[in-house]
Order: structure tokens, then C-alpha cells, then sequence
């Protein structure tokens, strides 16, 4: 999967490269230039407000965790999937992680203390939500291309992406529903060919985290709030791409970024496993630029600039997640020696021996 994950980076890497040597570098450079500080810090402030759309859907699903952690947690989540060179998978990884990183939060009030198993059905639960908003968003989209242009190209294979991508969905819900089940099953499959112990940490576990997902999926209506919620947060999304194209020249409409972000957004669902969707994206806004009559220029500079946003953003929050990793072993560390010495018992002074 590594090996995967760094061919599937370069091949990216020289897409985008191409694009820009192809489309000319000083074109692209000047319409990234001609945004300036005021519009680049407009898309960033933008952002920063679907980020907090994307903690509420977030919050709105799992409320007993607090809405200022789950906020965090998401922002670290998205930067290690578009800062760091790994996969979407390995941004989920991060992002349970943070979810369990509460001591930051719980000194100021404002978290508590969340274990792993809590933290993933979390995360797993906010990604599924996630997913059901984006169907419904990549719907819309294709409706707003197909009323832009009838005839295009893209209208059917997105169509058939999207049902693809509600079946796995799906699927999805019904292992959330039944996972400790089928946890139970393999490891009574696999009963046979593993020791006892770790037959009853397996059994265990499948316990503790069918229990968490029965806890979040016991309130249907929290799951569509969060779905809702996150759809926002998707037209949050093309709200921002319609304002980079506002301050890049472009006349675009609103609907039309929705149109531009939807499908893009449908197109890199299925490149899940390019790290950050290195060409992928680029490749999306051009293609679909041209269709609304945007410059290929105008579109890759919309790209590198998102990705700058994305910099100006997430390196800030993988700092602060290390921050919070350091804080949490500092912690650990004095603990350790203070444990170890009350749980040794104290040697009792020999008695005399007795006549």
C-alpha cells in the first residue's frame, strides 16, 4: 500500500507538472499574483468557516464529545491528508489520533478524555455522514452542469461514480451496524489458530466498539443532522471556489462552482489513495473550467492556490497536534516512576529469630 501510495504521488506530481509547463508557467503565475493578499486571505477566512460547518455536522452525530475538540480533531484530520504525503487513510489515522489528544482541551474545560475506540467509530461515523452529505452535494452538481450544458461528458460517468459510491456507503452503514458481530464471528473462526488471550481481547473489543456505534446510530436523527450539516459545509465549499474565481477575474456563477466543485469533489473520491490528489484536482478544474469558458490558467492557478490555503492552514494545525503529543507524553513520563514506586510493596524488617 506505501509503494502504491508514492507511485500513485509521482504520477500526480507529474501531471501537475505537466499542466503547468503545458498551460505556461508565467500565465499561471500571474493569475495567482493577480488575487492578492486581500483575496487570498478571503478564501482562507472562507475556509475557516466551513471547517466550523464541518465541526457542527461533526458534533451534531457524536455529542458527548465536546464541539471545540471535534473541531480541532477534523482541521488536523484534513491537514495531515493534504499537507502530509499520505493517502486520505493515512489522514484518518492522524485524526483518531488527535480525537484521543484531549489534554489540551480538557485544561482549559472545554474536552475530556476520549480512548481509541471511542475516538475511531468517532471518526468513522463523521466520515460516513461526510460521504452522505457529498452524495447529495454531487448530485446537485451534476444537476447544475447538465442545466449549464446537456450534452456534457462528465454528467453519465459521474452519474455511475455516484451510485458506485452509495452502494459503498451503504455497505458502510451496515458494518458500523454489525461490526462487533462480524468481529465475534472471525474470531471465533479463528478461534483455532490464535492463543486464548488474544481470542478474548478480540471478543473484547468487538464488544466496546459495538456498543459505541450502537450508542451514536441509537439516534437517527443526530445522523441526519450531521449529513445535512455536512452537505452545508459541501456548498460551503464551492462557496469558497466561487470566491477565489471572483478575485482571480473570472465571471463565474454560483451555481457553476457548484457544478465545478461537486464533480471535482466526485472525481477525487475515486483517487482516494493519490496523496492530497496530486494532478488529479488540477486536472478536474481545468477540464471543467473550459466547460463554464474559464481560461486552463485561470483554473490551475485556482488549484495552486487552494493548495496554498491548504498550507497556510493545515501546517499551523500539524503543529499544534504535535504540541499536543509532547504535552501528552510529558505528562506520561513523571507518572511512570511514581507508579512503579507505589505499587511495590514496602520490605518489612527482619524479625529476630526466637528462641
Amino acid at each position: 500500500m506505501r509503494k502504491l501510495t508514492i507511485l500513485l504521488a509521482l504520477l500526480g506530481l507529474a501531471l501537475l507538472t505537466g499542466c503547468t509547463a503545458w498551460f505556461g508557467a508565467g500565465s499561471v503565475m500571474k493569475a495567482i499574483v493577480s488575487i492578492g493578499a486581500v483575496g487570498f486571505m478571503a478564501t482562507v477566512v472562507a475556509q475557516l468557516a466551513v471547517d466550523a460547518i464541518l465541526g457542527l455536522a461533526w458534533h451534531a452525530a457524536c455529542r458527548d464529545i465536546p464541539f471545540v475538540q471535534l473541531v480541532v480533531s477534523r482541521m488536523i484530520r484534513d491537514a495531515a491528508a493534504s499537507c502530509l504525503p499520505f493517502s486520505q487513510l493515512g489522514g484518518m489515522v492522524l485524526g483518531i489520533r488527535a480525537t484521543c489528544s484531549s489534554d489540551l482541551f480538557a485544561r482549559r474545560g472545554r474536552g475530556r478524555p476520549v480512548d481509541g475506540s471511542e475516538a475511531a467509530c468517532a471518526n468513522l461515523v463523521d466520515i460516513t455522514t461526510e460521504v452522505m452529505g457529498q452524495i447529495l452535494f454531487i448530485l446537485t452538481a451534476v444537476l447544475c452542469l447538465v442545466a449549464h450544458q446537456q450534452s456534457s461528458p462528465f454528467a453519465r460517468p459521474v452519474i455511475i461514480g455516484l451510485v458506485l459510491l452509495t452502494m459503498g456507503i451503504a455497505g458502510f452503514v451496515y458494518t458500523q451496524r454489525r461490526g462487533g458481530d462480524l468481529l465475534k464471528r472471525a474470531g471465533k473462526m479463528l478461534g483455532h489458530n490464535m492463543a486464548a488471550q488474544w481470542q478474548d481481547a478480540m471478543l473484547s473489543s468487538a464488544d466496546s466498539i459495538q456498543e459505541r456505534f450502537d450508542a451514536i446510530w441509537s439516534h437517527p436523527r443526530r445522523i441526519m443532522e450531521g449529513a445535512l450539516l455536512h452537505y452545508v459545509g459541501w456548498l460551503g465549499s464551492a462557496a469558497t471556489i466561487w470566491v477565489a474565481y471572483y478575485f482571480l477575474g473570472a465571471h463565474l456563477s454560483f451555481g457553476g462552482a457548484v457544478a465545478i466543485e461537486g464533480v471535482a469533489c466526485g472525481i477525487m473520491s475515486v483517487s482516494f489513495l493519490v496523496p492530497a490528489g496530486l494532478g488529479v484536482q488540477e486536472a478536474a478544474y481545468i477540464t471543467l473550467g473550459s466547460a463554464f469558458g474559464i481560461a486552463p490558467s485561470i483554473s490551475l492557478g485556482l488549484s495552486l492556490l487552494r493548495r496554498g490555503r491548504e498550507l497556510v492552514i493545515g501546517i499551523p494545525m500539524l503543529l499544534l497536534w504535535q504540541a499536543m503529543e509532547m504535552r501528552a507524553l510529558r505528562h506520561k513520563a513523571p507518572a511512570q516512576p511514581e507508579e512503579a514506586t507505589a505499587t511495590v510493596p514496602a520490605r518489612e524488617p527482619a524479625k529476630p529469630p526466637q528462641d
